[in-house]
């Protein structure tokens, strides 16, 4: 899963960079798209050396997980709660 997570998150990084370049950025990355692209080649090249049956339990985890969110949001969301009828919950401020 963290494996996966890195992945996710080195290809994020040179999306936003490229689609978004006016946001404000909290950190720097450097040798933007190189070593972003580096990382996340280096972690399907990992990924690719697992086991199967490693692979085999992260889409089960994988698939109970987006499941759960699912089903979960369906239920919960301010959009489906708007739609019934329901008046949506106030977001929740912190530090005012």
């Amino acid at each position: 899963g963290t494996l996966a997570a890195f992945f996710l998150v080195s290809l994020g990084v040179i999306v936003l960079r490229r689609s978004h370049p006016e946001w404000k950025r909290p950190f720097r990355v450097p040798a933007v798209p190189w070593l972003p692209g580096l990382a996340a080649a280096s972690a399907l090249w990992l990924a690719s050396n697992l086991p199967r049956l490693t692979w085999i339990v992260f889409t089960g985890w994988l698939l109970l997980g987006l499941a759960i969110y699912l089903l979960y949001g369906r239920r919960h969301s301010r959009l489906a709660r708007a739609a019934g009828g329901e008046e949506p919950a106030e977001p929740v401020r912190s530090g005012s």
